[in-house]
């Protein structure tokens, strides 16, 4: 008796202090996938629209007699952690979920820094590990062997608004880019300085910031006097609200405004209302991509869309879909493998070829997807539509972007 009284005081105890109890590995009848992820901290915006991506998968799987592994069906399970946004306890995190929880495999965090330090743990442990919101070529470039990104590279993310912008008249000349100091910004700013310079746009302003910023003013200033035709920002949610509330405060005019990650995200348009309206953002996905997937899930953008908007009430961003590819990945691969060794998982990640609601999942030499491309999306009347490339399109691009005082 005082043995159960032990055992249930520890269990009010990791109650009480936030850890999560859930069921303990693959014996039996449940695969157990692990994932440190923002659910707190400057990212955590970002982090919960992973997680909810992760969960509709999930429900999807059990609702619809499991995920058939060989001869045996599973039911599926995620354990979460909160890395608190910082890439250092994502490590730890994944460490625990390896070392203690014995999870079967890895699902990722969010961002590019700590998907790089959870890599590192999934390479040395041997757990394969897919992620879908990771995009700096960084975390690929290690020679690693047990991670797979299924998103577009960094350098892709507003290649795609410099592309749009050749097409129209007047033609846009100029172009100021700022930047976080993290790597995936970095990668994001310099693809946008290589297309500038390649397609004879001229770079007047490319400059960083300080990570988690509370204060761009400066960063503002020196784009005003820069006076660019082209406004874009490689950062984050967060970034992306400070340096638009900043063009607005000091009436920054140019022809276009554009973020890497920002616009998709419900709180960009929520938070600034009418000073969201012409801003456009690079995006990994939208609801007019027009894949159509294998069996075995949701197989369009649109049913996809529905679905995730059935269970959480609101449309799906990139955010989402990315993080549910991202398990879809996994489940193609264990479909393809017919068993749950870690070996034979990865070698089937490594040959994974599929089309999916999302778009291609199949990876380069280093575990990384270079074969999607992206979309450009933009806020219109408070709505995101989808404006570029021109055969995806659901919207006339609004061009040149108005006064402040017109929007």
């Amino acid at each position: 008796m005082r043995l159960i009284r032990l055992t249930l005081v520890a269990a009010l105890v990791a109650g009480v202090c936030g850890v999560p109890i859930a069921p303990a590995g693959a014996a039996g009848d449940t695969i157990l996938f692990g994932s440190a992820v923002s659910l707190t901290g400057s990212l955590t915006k970002e982090g919960h629209l992973t997680q909810e991506g992760y969960e509709l998968w999930k429900t999807y799987v059990n609702s619809h007699g499991g995920l058939k592994v060989g001869s045996k069906s599973y039911k599926v399970d995620i354990k979460y952690y909160d890395d608190e946004s910082k890439p250092n306890t994502a490590a730890q995190l994944a460490e625990r979920l390896i070392d203690q929880d014995h999870v079967d495999f890895l699902l990722g965090p969010y961002g590019s820094g700590t998907s790089f330090t959870v890599a590192g743990i999934a390479e040395r442990t041997k757990v394969p590990m897919v992620e879908g919101n990771g995009a700096a070529e960084k975390i690929f470039n290690q020679g690693f062997h047990y991670t797979f990104g299924i998103l577009s590279p960094a350098k892709r993310y507003l290649e795609g608004i410099l592309e749009m912008a050749l097409t129209l008249k007047p033609r846009p000349q100029t172009v100021a880019v700022s930047a976080s100091s993290d790597a995936f910004s970095l990668e994001v700013q310099q693809g946008v300085v290589d297309y500038a310079n390649l397609h004879h746009f001229k770079v007047v302003y490319a400059n960083k910031y300080p990570e988690n910023p509370t204060d761009v003013s400066s960063v503002i200033s020196a784009i005003k006097a820069a006076s660019p035709d082209i406004i874009l920002n490689a950062g984050h949610l967060q970034d992306a609200l400070l340096v638009q509330k900043g063009l607005k405060d000091q009436n920054v005019q140019a022809k276009i405004y554009g973020y890497s990650v920002g616009p998709d995200t419900p709180d960009f348009a929520g938070t600034l209302g009418k000073d969201a309206n012409y801003v456009f953002g690079g995006a990994q996905w939208s609801e007019s991509v027009k894949y159509h997937g294998t069996a075995g899930f949701y197989s369009t953008a649109k049913q996809y869309a529905d679905a995730f908007d059935a269970q959480f009430h609101h449309r799906p961003d990139y955010h989402n879909a990315e993080s549910t590819a991202a398990c879809l990945a996994f489940q193609y691969a264990l479909q393809k493998a017919g068993t749950l060794d870690k070996e034979k998982v990865r070698d089937a990640l490594v040959n994974l070829d599929v089309v999916t609601f999302f778009g291609i999942l199949k990876f380069d030499s280093r575990g990384l997807n270079v074969y999607k491309p992206m979309v450009v999306n933009q806020i219109q009347n408070g709505k995101l539509l989808t404006v570029w490339p021109a055969g995806l399109a659901t919207a006339k691009i609004q061009y040149p972007a108005p006064p402040w005082s017109a929007r």
